[in-house]
C-alpha cells in the first residue's frame, strides 16, 4: 500500500481491496473516530484507547507504508525531474489498469451506474483540463491538500498521490520527504489527520450502502483524470495542455517506444498483483 500511495495512479484503498484487507482497514480506521477510542485517548489512558482498536494491524500497516515512502521517494523525485514523460507513461498505464480492475468488480451495470460513470469521466476530463499548473504555496493549501489526499486510504480508486498531482503539490511533498522539510510535512500531515477523522465515517458509510454506484463513479473519475497524466504536456497560460508525442528525431522515436512499453508495464502490473493476492 505504501508503494502505490506515492505513485499517482493506484490508491492505497485499491490495493487494500485487491489484497483482501479492505474491510479490516475500514473497520480499524472507523474505530479511530469512536468515543471508545477518543475518550481514553484524551484522558491519556493509552492502554485503554488501544484496546478499542485493532492496533497491531494499524501498527504493521503504518510501518509498511512509512518504509515504502522513505525508501522510494528519492528515486521518484529524480525521475520526475529527469524523465517525467517516461514516468507519467507508467502512471498512465497504472491508472488505466485500475479503472479496468474497479469496473470488473461491478458485476451488473444498471443505467444508474452507466450514467454515473459517464458523468464522472466527462466532468473530470473537463475539470482537469481547467486545473492550473500552479496552485498556492501557503500552509493553508498544504493543509487542504493533505486533507483531500487522505481520502485514498478510504475509497478505492482515488490515489492520494494523484490528488497531490492535480493540486500541483506532488513534487513539493516528495521534495519535503527527501529534504526533511518539517514545516511542509507538518502542514500536510495535520491536514491528513483532520481529513481522516472528519470524513472516514461518512465515506465508509457511503461505500457500504452504495458500493456499486460509488465504484462506477470512482472508475469514471480515474478515467477522466488520465488527461492530467498524459506523458506529453505543454503549458499555456499556466494550464497544462496534452499534445501529441514528438516525432522529429530518432531519439524521440526511441523515447516513444520506451513510453509505450512503460504504459504496457503499468497495465500488466495491477492484474499481476491481483492474481498474486488471490487465494489458492
Amino acid at each position: 500500500m505504501g508503494g502505490v500511495d506515492i505513485i499517482p495512479g493506484v490508491s492505497g484503498g485499491t490495493m487494500a481491496l485487491i489484497l483482501g484487507i479492505y474491510p479490516r482497514l475500514i473497520y480499524t480506521l472507523g474505530g479511530l473516530t469512536q468515543p471508545a477510542f477518543l475518550r481514553p485517548l484524551v484522558r491519556l489512558r493509552l492502554r485503554k484507547a488501544l484496546e478499542a482498536i485493532d492496533w497491531p494491524f494499524l501498527l504493521a500497516l503504518s510501518i509498511g507504508v512509512g518504509t515504502a515512502v522513505l525508501t522510494l521517494s528519492r528515486g521518484l523525485e529524480w525521475l520526475l525531474e529527469h524523465q517525467r514523460s517516461l514516468l507519467f507513461s507508467f502512471f498512465f498505464g497504472l491508472i488505466l489498469a485500475s479503472v479496468l480492475t474497479i469496473a470488473r468488480k461491478v458485476q451488473q451495470w444498471r443505467m444508474t451506474e452507466i450514467l454515473g460513470f459517464v458523468a464522472a469521466a466527462s466532468s473530470t476530463f473537463a475539470i482537469v483540463g481547467l486545473a492550473p499548473t500552479k496552485t498556492p504555496d501557503g500552509t493553508w493549501f498544504l493543509f487542504l491538500s493533505g486533507a483531500l489526499a487522505i481520502c485514498a486510504l478510504v475509497l478505492p480508486g482515488i490515489s492520494g498521490a494523484f490528488v497531490l498531482v492535480l493540486l500541483d503539490k506532488y513534487d513539493r511533498v516528495l521534495s519535503a520527504v527527501n529534504g526533511g522539510d518539517l514545516a511542509t510535512l507538518a502542514a500536510v500531515t495535520a491536514g491528513a489527520l483532520v481529513g481522516l477523522l472528519s470524513f472516514v465515517r461518512l465515506l465508509s458509510l457511503l461505500f457500504e450502502r452504495y458500493e456499486r454506484t460509488i465504484l462506477t463513479i470512482l472508475a469514471g473519475f480515474m478515467l477522466g483524470s488520465l488527461r492530467r497524466v498524459w506523458p506529453w504536456q505543454l503549458s499555456e497560460d499556466d494550464v497544462s495542455v496534452p499534445v501529441l508525442p514528438p516525432m522529429e528525431a530518432t531519439g524521440d522515436v526511441v523515447q516513444l517506444a520506451f513510453a509505450a512499453l512503460l504504459v504496457l508495464a503499468g497495465l500488466a502490473l495491477i492484474p499481476t498483483l491481483e492474481r498474486m493476492a488471490a487465494p489458492n
